[in-house]
């Protein structure tokens, strides 16, 4: 499908949605590692341009805010109009995309999806919330249900992921061998200025997960959005602790495209291709799915060995699938 779009000269997320699925054999397995599984909110419900982020102008706080997204370019994803919409979208996308998600968000739009889909098609994830008590999240993982801690994001709270309030629910999926999604790097341009008042960019910094790890040898993590753009002190991390994978969600539809290659490319080039998994960070934009897909799949610095690595072997190596 990638080459139909370098043949037509127009991006790969452009194309008909119409264009997949209509090959009698299944396309090549996906996983997404990191999609959300939330309620349709009017907030959300203009379109969004992919890399929208190519232009970041200042602003002037006496004046009003900043959109934190835009609409305007030649082509932006449309919205769903409703849960229903969602639901179905996201489903058309496991099946004609051969597309297992790793989702995780509000329970009752998670637990709808999880039935709707072919088994073993959601691996539903649950945070964590300090409010919860520990037995009660050792519950929620015996259960079966969930597959992985996701996600986790001390970093909106102003606070770092080895901040000793987390220690015990680490320790439970350490025991439980189950693994941890942890948000770090960008939350968007004016993060802290216009939704997030606590969120820091200090705190997005990978080595700061060193005092967690060191405490939790055996718990398996990744680190969401390549901790973009603190990607050198996520090589430092990883290079000294081989059990941590990374996903390229967030940031590789958001971010400048040319920019979004040169962080994959380098990530590559510095020895982590087995450890890069594919992650939307999907939100509320159905076709985020194909621009995502496409970033990798239309990556000409990568072999057809190494996409694969990154849109399934190594996610499927890093969750333990058959």
């Amino acid at each position: 499908m990638y080459r139909l779009s370098l043949a037509l000269g127009i991006p790969f997320y452009a194309l008909p949605f119409s264009l997949f699925g209509q090959n009698d054999a299944s396309p090549p397995p996906i996983i997404d590692i990191h999609v959300h599984a939330l309620p349709v909110s009017p907030t959300f419900s203009s379109a969004l341009c992919p890399w929208f982020l190519t232009d970041m102008p200042g602003g002037d706080p006496n004046d009003p805010a900043p959109a934190f997204f835009t609409d305007d370019c030649a082509d932006p994803l449309p919205a769903a109009a409703n849960d229903r919409e969602m639901q179905e979208e996201a489903m058309r996308r496991i099946r004609d995309m051969n597309m297992t998600m790793v989702a995780f968000g509000a329970p009752t739009i998670l637990h709808k999806w999880h039935d709707a889909a072919p088994a073993g098609r959601i691996l539903p994830g649950i945070g964590i919330d300090p409010n919860m008590p520990v037995a009660d999240f050792r519950d929620s993982l015996s259960s079966g249900f969930y597959k992985v801690v996701a996600e986790v994001a001390p970093q909106y709270q102003g606070m770092s992921p080895s901040d000793s309030i987390y220690t015990p629910y680490f320790a439970v999926a350490e025991e439980l061998n189950i693994p941890v999604g942890i948000h770090m790097g960008t939350g968007g341009n004016g993060v802290a200025n216009l939704t997030q008042p606590n969120y820091r960019a200090s705190l997005g910094n990978p080595l700061l997960l060193e005092d967690m790890l060191a405490r939790h040898p055996k718990l398996k993590i990744w680190v969401m959005h390549a901790g973009y753009p603190l990607v050198d002190e996520l090589i430092a991390l990883m290079g000294a602790h081989a059990y941590v994978y990374l996903d390229v969600s967030g940031f590789i539809w958001s971010y400048p495209l040319a920019e979004v290659n040169h962080v994959i490319e380098k990530l590559v080039r510095a020895g982590f291709g087995k450890r890069i998994m594919y992650g939307t960070d999907f939100l509320f934009w159905p076709r985020m799915f194909e621009t995502s897909f496409g970033v990798i799949e239309e990556a000409d610095y990568l072999s057809a060995d190494q996409k694969r690595d990154i849109l399934y072997n190594n996610a499927a190596r890093f969750l333990r699938l058959d």
